[in-house]
């Protein structure tokens, strides 16, 4: 059975997922899919939130940290090779958007706030 440390820290994610999702809403952008991930078969990671804005097809990861700092530094080098792949497997699948730009971006959720943070082109693969 998980532990409470765990179940909350799941918890915390959830809400910052959904904090995230309505705050790209509200400036504009179209949810394209939430917690997207790939048949396991194909090995590749799951990603938070894909949104679409303009031309633009953003790959979004999400974190609850006490920081932005901290939260973009938890994005290890592999999971955002993971989240590439499963980006690339995303436009493979819905060959509708392989025409936009792609960028991949983070929204940390930081302790005593309740928006989370966009940090737009957070990282390049």
């Amino acid at each position: 059975m998980p532990s409470h440390v765990k179940l909350a820290a799941v918890a915390r994610g959830a809400i910052a997922e959904r904090r995230a999702a309505w705050k790209l809403r509200l400036t504009f952008y179209a949810i394209l899919a939430r917690r997207f991930r790939p048949a396991k078969t194909h090995g590749l990671g799951e990603i938070d939130i894909i949104a679409r804005k303009g031309r633009t097809i953003c790959f979004i990861e999400v974190k609850a940290r006490g920081t932005e700092a901290d939260g973009i530094f938890a994005i290890s080098a592999q999971q955002q090779d993971r989240i590439a792949r499963a980006a690339a497997h995303f436009i493979k699948v819905r060959p509708r958007y392989a025409g936009y730009a792609m960028r991949f971006d983070a929204m940390v959720l930081e302790a005593n706030r309740f928006w989370p943070r966009h940090v737009v082109d957070a990282w390049r693969p």
